[in-house]
C-alpha cells in the first residue's frame, strides 16, 4: 500500500458525522503516509494513537516553524505569527499561563451552576414555544456563547456580531480570502475597542484580568492582547456549541445506548468522554508540525524540516489502544482520548467544554422526556466549507411537544 506519491487530502467530503473508513485502511497498512494538501507543501499524515501523541508532544516537533514556512492546510489562510496557537514553548507557555488559571476544574465548577442556570433557561424557552425547535439555535449555541461572555467579559447582546466574523477563524471554503481577512479585522477591531473600555472601568472578568497583566506587568504585547481575547472568545464557545448537537445526533441515532443514559444520568460525565472519542469533529487535520530533527515514528524517519499532520479521529479509533473501537460505548473505560488533543497545544478550555456539555446532554435528557428528531435524521441540516463538521439546523421534538 506504500506510495511515494502523495494522496490528495482530505481523502473525501465530509459525510456526516462519519469518519471516512480510509483512516483504518491507513493504521493498519501505512500509519504514516505522505498527503498533498489544496495549500502548502506535502506532509506526512499520522493517523494512530501512539504516533499522535509523539508528535503533539515530543519537543523534537514544533508548530512555530510553521509560520516560517508554506504550511499544508485545507484554507489560503496561513498561521497568524503571535497567535498562541503558532507557538512553542517558552512563548507559548509564556500566554498560556495567563489564561490557564481561569480554566482550572476547580474554577470551572465554581461556573457549572450559572451553566446550568442558563441552560434552564434555555430549556423553559424551548417548553413554552413547543416543539419542533432548533437544537442549534435555541440551544447549543447561546449556552456556551453566554458561558464565555461571562467568563471573558464580552456583552452577550453582541453575540449576533461576534457570531458572524467566528466564521473566519474556521472557514476552509464558505467565506472567500478577502471576507476571511475582512471579518478577522472587525473582530480584532471589536475586541480592541472592548479592551479600551475595560482599561477605563475594570471589572472581574478574564479580559481586565488579562489587560492587568499587559499594563502593570508587561508580560504580553497589545497586539497578542487582542489576538489571545479574540481566541478566546471564538474557540469558548464554536465547538461545544457543535459539539452539543453532534453528541445529540450520535445519541439519537443510538437508541439502546441513549436508553441505557437515559436511565442512569450519572453517566453522562463518562458518556460525554467517550462522546468526545467517537465524534470525528475536524473535517481534516491541521496545525502541522514540523520535526526539528530526524525521527522515526512507526518505522518511517521523518526528516528535520519535514511537517506532520496528525489525525486525532483516527487515533481515537485506533484498535491497539480502543476495544472494538467503530462503536460507541457510553461504559467504555479505556485510554484517554485526545480529542482536545494532547501535550502543550492541549485544549486550553477543556475542562469547562467537559462541564458544559454534561450540563448540556443532562438538561436536555432529563427536562425533553422522549428528545427525538421533529422527523428524521435526514431533516438535519450539516455544515459546509468550515473546518469542523456539525448540524447547522437540527430539528427535535419532545413528549408533550405540540
Amino acid at each position: 500500500m506504500t506510495t511515494t506519491e502523495p494522496r490528495t487530502y482530505p481523502f473525501s467530503e465530509a459525510d456526516r458525522l462519519n469518519l471516512d473508513p480510509f483512516y483504518a485502511e491507513l493504521r493498519r497498512r501505512e500509519p504514516l503516509s505522505r498527503v498533498r494538501l489544496p495549500y502548502g507543501e506535502d506532509a506526512w499524515l499520522a493517523t494512530r494513537y501512539e504516533d499522535a501523541k509523539i508528535v503533539l508532544a515530543d519537543h523534537r516537533f514544533s508548530r512555530a516553524e510553521a509560520v516560517e514556512r508554506d504550511e499544508p492546510r485545507v484554507r489560503p489562510r496561513r498561521s497568524v505569527a503571535n497567535g498562541i496557537l503558532s507557538m512553542d514553548p517558552p512563548e507559548h507557555t509564556r500566554l498560556r499561563k495567563l489564561v490557564a488559571k481561569a480554566f482550572t476544574n476547580r474554577r470551572v465548577e465554581k461556573v457549572r451552576p450559572r451553566a446550568q442556570e442558563i441552560a434552564d433557561g434555555l430549556v423553559d424557552g424551548m417548553l413554552e414555544r413547543g416543539a419542533p425547535a432548533d437544537l442549534v439555535e435555541d440551544f447549543a449555541l447561546p449556552l456556551p456563547i453566554a458561558v464565555i461572555c461571562e467568563l471573558l467579559g464580552v456583552p452577550f447582546e453582541d453575540r449576533a456580531q461576534f457570531r458572524i466574523w467566528s466564521d473566519a477563524f474556521l472557514s476552509t471554503t464558505k467565506l472567500g480570502p478577502e471576507q476571511v481577512e475582512d471579518y478577522i479585522g472587525r473582530m480584532d477591531d471589536y475586541m480592541a475597542g472592548l479592551i479600551a473600555k475595560r482599561r477605563e472601568r475594570p471589572e472581574d472578568d478574564l479580559l481586565s484580568a488579562l489587560i492587568e497583566a499587559r499594563d502593570e506587568h508587561d508580560r504580553l504585547s497589545e497586539d497578542e492582547l487582542v489576538r489571545l481575547a479574540s481566541g478566546i472568545l471564538v474557540a469558548g464557545h464554536e465547538t461545544t456549541a457543535t459539539q452539543i448537537p453532534n453528541f445529540v445526533y450520535v445519541l439519537l441515532t443510538h437508541p439502546d445506548q441513549l436508553a441505557a443514559l437515559r436511565a442512569d444520568l450519572d453517566g453522562v460525565p463518562r458518556a460525554v468522554e467517550e462522546l468526545l472519542r467517537f465524534v470525528p469533529l475536524g473535517v481534516a487535520s491541521a496545525s502541522p508540525r514540523y520535526a526539528k530533527e530526524d525521527v522515526e515514528l512507526s518505522g518511517v524517519t521523518v526528516r528535520a524540516g519535514e511537517p506532520v499532520l496528525v489525525n486525532t479521529a483516527s487515533a481515537n479509533r485506533d484498535e491497539a489502544v480502543f476495544d472494538d473501537p467503530e462503536r460507541l460505548d457510553l461504559l467504555r473505560q479505556e485510554a484517554n482520548h485526545i480529542g482536545f488533543g494532547h501535550g502543550p497545544h492541549h485544549c486550553l478550555g477543556a475542562q469547562l467544554a467537559r462541564m458544559e456539555l454534561q450540563v448540556a446532554l443532562r438538561t436536555l435528557l432529563s427536562r425533553l422526556p422522549g428528545l427525538r428528531f421533529a422527523d428524521s435524521a435526514e431533516d438535519v441540516v450539516w455544515k459546509s466549507g468550515m473546518l469542523v463538521r456539525g448540524p447547522l439546523r437540527m430539528p427535535v421534538s419532545w413528549e408533550g411537544g405540540r
